[in-house]
């Protein structure tokens, strides 16, 4: 097979015009692209103070606008939802269509700190697989929160930004989200992975420009839902843990502390616990060798990871762990230096480090062995670190 290629930004940018264009006559005056983002290591950690080490993928939500002189926003879109006209002389509200609530979210953000926005027309377009564990809702959030600030000719400080699309996806998505999603999209860089401080809050952007590294992301197809409740019940567990061992900060317990208070946590919080104290330590690990370019050492605390997060969070599935086990099966030998499933998981992607001279080989094997397993072909390609969330 051949990987999956992203549209360029330019290509992006002139379908939303068009498209703004085409449902509201309009010419656009304001663009604005925030990118999805891939994790690769540490996963539901970013609630309980630990590390991420994510980076803005080449896949971008991308609005096109212009002022219409109401007082509401008009806004449509290509994928998939029924248009919204979101009035903006109000306090926002949870409402249909389900899908503008992310950007009610946000609006109110704005609201909050006391802008006023203008009544506009939009079209989002988008590069960014839907239901993929790739954080789509947030590039969402983070390319609305640009838009504006190109609209409203204002700059909010980055850290800020991305706090303001967080508590959008809280407030009026029901998703009890870390830090992770909205960062990577806000601060991402070319080349740069982002090693964000979840108890700081802090960003440090660490290099990855290894043309002989390629990291190819798996979307097996089968969609997630973070807002039905398995993500919320996952959180919830690890405030129970923290609880019982009597600790202010997951930063603060040890594996020591997990086995001394096992049986008082009980199943399944103790387990949960177990993963949030080991992926900590995996996602240190692997910033280290990250900065040594030891990259023999990723393998295994990827390996890790994934197998923790299906048996101990118990947030992969089949189909996840399916691609991840083709990848095991490439091996060293074949170039596959270490896979993982990424994303809060129930369903998404994998996220595969190999060799660049190998890796169109290995995307074949993964399409192809995994479509004889399942009989569904999933979308296979390969990303550098890239721009976050900007007004073109």
């Amino acid at each position: 097979m051949s990987l999956d290629l992203a549209t360029t930004l330019t290509d992006l940018a002139a379908d939303a015009a068009a498209g703004l264009h085409y449902q509201f006559g309009s010419d656009a005056t304001v663009t604005a692209a925030a990118p999805g983002r891939v994790n690769l290591i540490g996963e539901h950690i970013d609630y309980c103070d630990g590390f991420v080490l994510p980076f803005a993928i080449d896949r971008y939500i991308v609005m096109a606008a212009a002022l219409n002189g109401t007082n509401e926003a008009r806004i449509a879109t290509a994928l998939g939802g029924e248009p919204a006209i979101l009035p903006l002389n109000v306090k926002q509200e949870v409402t249909a269509p389900k899908w503008a609530n992310y950007l009610r979210g946000v609006f109110q953000g704005f609201q909050d700190r006391g802008h006023h926005i203008p009544g506009f027309d939009a079209y989002i377009i988008s590069s960014v697989p839907g239901g993929a564990g790739l954080s789509s809702s947030a590039a969402l959030e983070c390319c609305v929160a640009t838009l504006l600030e190109g609209l409203l000719d204002t700059v909010l400080d980055t850290k800020e930004k991305a706090l303001l699309c967080q508590k959008a996806e809280h407030d009026f998505a029901g998703v009890p989200c870390g830090i992770m999603d909205q960062f990577a999209s806000a601060f991402g860089k070319a080349n740069r992975l982002i090693l964000i401080d979840c108890q700081t809050g802090e960003p440090e952007l660490v290099p990855f420009e290894n043309p002989d590294l390629t990291v190819l992301i798996a979307n097996t197809m089968v969609h997630h839902e973070l807002s039905d409740g398995g993500y919320a019940a996952r959180r919830k567990n690890t405030e129970d843990g923290l609880k019982v061992i009597g600790k202010n900060s997951w930063r603060d317990a040890t594996h020591a502390d997990v086995e001394t208070y096992w049986d008082a946590m009980g199943d399944p919080v103790n387990r949960r616990a177990r993963h949030v104290v080991g992926e900590i330590a995996r996602t240190i690990a692997a910033a280290e060798a990250l900065a040594k370019n030891d990259f023999e050492a990723l393998g295994p605390l990827m390996a890790a990871s994934h197998d923790s997060l299906r048996d101990d969070f118990e947030v992969s599935c089949k189909e996840l762990d399916l691609m991840v086990d083709i990848a095991r099966a490439i091996g060293r030998s074949g170039g596959v230096i270490g896979a993982r499933m990424t994303g809060g998981g129930f369903g998404g992607s994998t996220v595969t480090l190999c060799e660049s001279r190998k890796a169109s080989e290995i995307a074949t094997t993964l399409s192809e062995k995994y479509r004889e397993a399942t009989g569904i072909t999933a979308q296979i390609f390969a990303s550098r670190p890239s721009q976050g969330a900007h007004v073109l």
